[in-house]
């Protein structure tokens, strides 16, 4: 299965790609990842709508038509490790890839909340977007663990 990262913003610190790519690295055979990068809307003092629209429309191309959706929200549904690695094992059955979008600045636009069969909270706490990136990369190689009962994870 294909896991899919896609993410606003393309100018992130070394220690993000760095940690994105450790966990990314890791994950082989069944379940592969790849980041995308979607390029940040241009934004305006008095208008940041046109923007998240803009980055929402570049995350719809990324995603192609049969993608599963995971928008990345603050108030999206918290998930343990055991759960997520459920929710994971059972798209296996009627997926082909996975999407989980993170949004840029302003968050993600609402056409990808709308099309998302799951909105997953990694934190209660508003985070960075690099950190965010890390943090959903290594908790998607830790349920991948869990799946394949490798000791990684020992929760």
């Amino acid at each position: 299965m294909l896991l899919k990262l896609v993410a606003a913003g393309t100018r992130l610190p070394a220690w993000v790609n760095e940690g994105c790519h450790e966990y990314a690295n890791r994950l082989r055979g069944d379940f592969r990842l790849t980041l995308i990068e979607i390029p940040l809307g241009r934004r305006t003092a008095s208008d940041t709508s046109r923007a998240k629209k803009d980055e929402g429309e570049r995350m719809l191309a990324a995603l192609g038509r049969d993608a599963t959706v995971v928008a990345l929200q603050v108030d999206g549904k918290p998930l343990t490790t055991p759960q997520l690695a459920r929710w994971l094992e059972d798209r296996v059955h009627d997926a082909t890839e996975i999407a989980f979008c993170i949004g840029g600045p302003d968050g993600l636009a609402s056409e990808i909340d709308r099309r998302a069969r799951l909105r997953w909270s990694v934190s209660p706490l508003t985070l960075p977007h690099g950190l965010a990136r890390i943090v959903v990369v290594e908790a998607l190689y830790r349920a991948v663990t869990v799946i394949k009962g490798h000791p990684y994870h020992r929760g």
